[in-house]
This record gives structure tokens, sequence and C-alpha cells, in this order.
């Protein structure tokens, strides 16, 4: 079986050091852009092996982190947001499976 878990490998180391306090905001930048393009391409693939329920999930992901409309919350609800996604990340890894 092959997994679509190369995405998310990226993503939550990125997401971890994320709760370091003392990155720079460029670093934040960054994660926002690659967290973006990850869930989208998430999302696409997700719909691509007929799973709409975590296309639904990723998408909305991709809304969270998206660059150019920012959500502004305090350090504190980013940290849990980003625990939430690393969730999210590990979880997808296995849902997002192909059944062939």
């Amino acid at each position: 079986m092959k997994r679509i878990w190369i995405s998310q490998v990226i993503l939550i180391p990125l997401l971890l050091y994320a709760l370091n306090p003392s990155n720079p905001y460029v670093y934040y930048i960054i994660l926002r852009w690659t967290c973006f393009l990850a869930f989208l391409y998430l999302t696409i693939r997700a719909l691509g092996i007929g799973k709409l329920s975590w296309s639904i999930v990723l998408v909305v992901m991709a809304i969270i982190y998206n660059p150019v409309i920012k959500i502004f919350a305090s350090r504190e609800i980013w940290n849990i947001i980003n625990l939430g996604t690393i969730v999210i990340a590990i979880a997808s890894i296995f849902a997002l499976k192909y059944d062939k």
C-alpha cells in the first residue's frame, strides 16, 4: 500500500519547532506558507482517493494557515493550534492511504 506521508513528515518537525518562543517572525511566515501548500496538496490527494471527510478537514487546515488572510491569535492559542495540527498530520498519514 502506498501512503501519502512526505508532506506530513516535513510539517511535523516544523510545527514542533514553532513551539519555541524565540523563533523570529519570518519563521512563522515560512511555516504558514509551508502548511498552507502542504494542506492544499493533501486535500487534492484526499479527494483523488475518495476521502471526502479528510479533504474537508485538510482544507480547513489550509484555511487556518493561509498566508493571505491571516488569523491573528496569541502565542498560546497558536501553540494549541500547532499541537492539534500535529495530531491531524499524524492521523492523516494513516487515513490517506491508497486502497489498491
